[in-house]
């Protein structure tokens, strides 16, 4: 018996000494690799952790390949003034910007050669319609684009040739929308996909959702988040990873407020549980490992270490984006901002 409680006594003081270790983990920082411009970057991909991507608020495209050492502006001629809010980037050479706004404001640019040259993939000529993010599915040839609703619905557009083309999906397979209720272009990931045929679609306004497809983007069905929907408040960003969910958001005219501004799912977004609170408003969210995420938004960056059921602040710097691929994670925000994130 002496000898049991022995066994046991040293084995919970092992269980006692982990967790002090993983609570006592330091904090990782952000490492500036700007650049000179004092555009507000809003659309950001990372292809790995040399190459990425940035879409400005005023036309403008950067490009990076040696981890932000240096930068080439290689933005479309003729974009001056449009509002890129979303980068998908598919290697250094290939990459689809999206511009929000109403009617023809609201365009996709895509580019074969490193920016080069770009070709106008996708026009948008409905006045009613205000496109907001987009997204591909791995391998790059099918994508998905949306628009606050028009007619009632969400409008959902597709591509099947890498972006070259665009077609709007059949409403029918959507939701009818709430009276109010729209998605935010605050980062490019009010819209994602997730393996080979899931996306999933935030919103807020009169009523804070998320939307789950399984087939592509033709039928929908829309989940209620914990997250409190306000006039400038729902979900602005999502992500997932192996069918878990993260969601985060809150009110962007209360930048400090985070109370209940997370959510996390394990059900492939069908049931949404509340994560606690972040530490502000977040526009911006990706898993950095299985278990590891990193959100930001204007008054600073939280980090999850146990899937988005608790946050702990660790910068607060001013930021609207978040992308992180194997190695790193890039952020983007105001003025040019581009960073880069270090373990210690």
């Amino acid at each position: 018996m002496r000898r049991l409680l022995g066994i046991l006594s040293v084995a919970l003081l092992a269980l006692s000494l982990a967790g002090s270790a993983h609570a006592a983990a330091p904090l990782p920082h952000w490492r500036h690799v700007d650049v000179h411009t004092d555009q507000q970057f809003r659309g950001l991909d990372a292809v790995d952790a040399r190459t990425a991507w940035v879409g400005g608020s005023a036309g403008g495209v950067w490009r990076t390949t040696d981890a932000g050492r240096t930068w080439h502006n290689v933005s479309p001629a003729g974009a001056k003034g449009l509002l890129f809010r979303d980068v998908e980037a598919r290697s250094a050479r290939v990459a689809l910007v999206m511009s929000i706004g109403n009617g023809r404001d609201s365009r996709i640019y895509r580019t074969t050669n490193g920016g080069r040259t770009w070709t106008k993939a996708f026009v948008n000529r409905d006045r009613k319609a205000f496109y907001d993010c987009m997204a591909m599915y791995p391998g790059g040839k099918n994508g998905l684009a949306m628009s606050d609703p028009v007619n009632g619905r969400f409008r959902i557009i597709a591509t099947h040739d890498g972006g070259a083309s665009w077609r709007r999906v059949d409403p029918a397979g959507m939701p009818r929308a709430k009276k109010g209720e729209f998605g935010f272009a605050a980062s490019g990931t009010c819209l994602v996909t997730a393996g080979a045929h899931d996306a999933y679609l935030a919103s807020g306004g009169s009523v804070a959702r998320v939307f789950a497809s399984h087939d592509r983007g033709k039928h929908w069905t829309a989940t209620n988040s914990t997250i409190p929907a306000s006039a400038a408040g729902g979900v602005f960003s999502l992500a997932f990873r192996s069918g878990v969910g993260l969601a985060v958001g809150g009110d962007f005219e209360h930048e400090n407020r985070g109370a209940d501004a997370s959510a996390y799912s394990h059900s492939h977004g069908r049931h949404w549980r509340n994560g606690g609170d972040l530490s502000g408003y977040r526009s911006g969210v990706d898993w950095r490992t299985d278990d590891v995420a990193v959100a930001v938004g204007p008054s600073g960056s939280d980090l999850t270490r146990n899937g988005g059921k608790h946050w702990t602040r660790f910068s607060r710097l001013d930021l609207d984006a978040v992308q992180c691929v194997p190695g790193t994670c890039w952020g983007s925000g105001p003025e040019g901002v581009v960073v880069r994130l270090v373990k210690h």
